[in-house]
């Protein structure tokens, strides 16, 4: 595919010109093509450092692709993370150019690898040394730029799936944890991200500090209200200013998925006959219930559930067959500050 470049003034731009096969008969191949310019913004619109680690990962069977970041700076959700299902995602940082994230998911639409999306998306930019950038493909293919001029300790680890980037960290050991993380952990797309970004933290990070996390996972008709409403936002929390992000936005997390995931295990369930003694005294505790804590299952206890459910938006999780989610069971009881 043939590349032209130019530049000129502030606003300097690249042009290029793309051939797809169209078809392949006796006469020979047919091509199409189109040109493209794309124009860099100004180097005014990149504000400020996002001093951060990250991971941008696919799982092409389920359809998901998502980011995890953190870092010693305000609202990074609002920042590094760009995500579009059965496209790819892409994390931008160090002396961040948010611009970035919405021109290289284009560009992945459009057939490019993530490679050589990178490569056209900061081909005319002029602080390209200081950019940090993470890009993986709906299919899995991963690539990652580190600028020679990003803030130490920076650098990225591109795996199988998946790219974990970090500048202005504690040391390499934490990309290198992030890295181990994602690979060793099982289950779906959002919690090997969580993994990946609690092993970094856990590496030492930003090594500035601590102060905003966020994670974003698109999945193709995953989002609230599915097919229906045609959205694809699986999961989406931000924790904006707070002393210890990662661990707050597990537990948002984990609220999260009681409320609108379902993704219970099937054998994780309570007879609610035999906990009927923790969840009354839970639920009384708890202002949802008056009656004596007998330890026997009744109507009153039921409603009192129901109620406590209600209140807590976990209707989807309510069950009329005398048991209880394992999850839903475990937060009433870590609610109520009691032992399981």
């Amino acid at each position: 595919m043939p590349v032209k470049a130019s530049g000129r003034g502030p606003l300097a731009q690249v042009t290029f010109r793309a051939y797809w096969p169209a078809s392949q008969g006796k006469a020979g191949r047919v091509d199409e093509a189109f040109d493209l310019t794309l124009i860099a913004p100004p180097a005014g619109l990149s504000r400020g450092r996002s001093l951060t680690f990250s991971i941008v990962a696919a799982d092409p069977e389920r359809g998901d692709v998502g980011v995890a970041v953190a870092s010693k700076f305000i609202a990074v959700g609002s920042v590094v993370p760009w995500a579009r299902a059965g496209v790819g995602a892409v994390a931008t940082q160090a002396w961040a150019n948010v611009k970035l994230g919405p021109l290289i998911l284009y560009l992945l639409e459009n057939r490019y690898s993530p490679r050589r999306a990178v490569e056209l998306a900061l081909a005319s930019d002029p602080r390209r040394d200081e950019r940090q950038v993470g890009v993986v493909s709906s299919r899995g293919e991963a690539y990652a730029f580190t600028g020679p001029k990003c803030m130490p300790y920076a650098g990225h680890v591109v795996g199988d799936g998946f790219s974990v980037q970090g500048n202005i960290l504690a040391g390499e050991e934490v990309i290198e944890a992030m890295a181990r993380a994602f690979e060793n952990t099982k289950g779906e797309l959002v919690d090997r991200l969580l993994a990946a970004l609690e092993a970094g933290d856990r590496a030492g990070g930003d090594r500035r500090g601590r102060q905003s996390a966020a994670i974003v996972v698109m999945r193709p008709c995953g989002g609230y209200g599915g097919c229906e409403e045609g959205v694809d936002r699986y999961v989406d929390l931000r924790v904006d200013d707070h002393p210890d992000p990662v661990r707050e936005l597990r537990r948002l997390f984990e609220i999260w998925e009681l409320t609108i995931l379902e993704r219970e295990d099937p054998s994780d369930v309570y007879d609610l006959a035999q906990v009927a003694g923790v969840v009354q005294e839970a639920l009384r505790r708890l202002g949802f219930y008056r009656g004596s804590v007998t330890g026997r299952l009744d109507e009153e206890t039921l409603r009192a559930l129901e109620a406590w459910m209600g209140y807590n938006n976990f209707e989807n999780k309510m069950r009329r067959d005398g048991r209880i989610w394992g999850t839903v069971y475990r937060f009433l009881v870590k609610q109520a500050g009691l032992q399981a």
